[in-house]
């Protein structure tokens, strides 16, 4: 514990609460702890229809979003939060990388949008940090 109360921008002791959309349970599962390691309270969803429920009942500071998903994909989810009372930003982390598809989550309100291979661990936690 600190001597001084921590600002909200820290996110190392702030505790923000941190939704993972992803399938691939091996990388899910690196997300978590590396957010767990950097202060963030992690909570895993492997499709979209689960993460929309999750979203529902639970109020994330941000949601790292996987596009391609079985069941309702990323930007399925990206245009529910859209309409629904979701209002967490959306970062998404995916193996598409046309630009058209960077577009259109764009569109949908995403804050970030990342290519999996082409993108360390750390560089998304940095992302994560300055979105919030």
């Amino acid at each position: 514990m600190s001597d001084k109360p921590t600002p909200k921008k820290s996110a190392g002791s702030a505790k923000y609460s941190l939704l993972i959309v992803e399938d691939e349970r091996p990388l899910a599962h690196a997300l978590e702890l590396k957010f767990a390691h950097e202060g963030f309270l992690p909570h895993i969803a492997t499709d979209g229809s689960e993460a929309l429920e999750m979203a529902k009942k639970e109020k994330f500071d941000v949601i790292l979003l996987d596009l391609i998903m079985p069941g309702m994909d990323g930007f399925a989810f990206l245009e529910a939060i859209q309409a629904g009372k979701v209002k967490a930003p959306v970062i998404v982390l995916t193996n598409l990388g046309q630009e058209e598809d960077q577009t259109r989550a764009k569109k949908l309100g995403a804050k970030g949008y990342y290519v999996k291979s082409n993108t360390p661990i750390s560089a998304i936690v940095k992302h994560v940090k300055a979105v919030l």
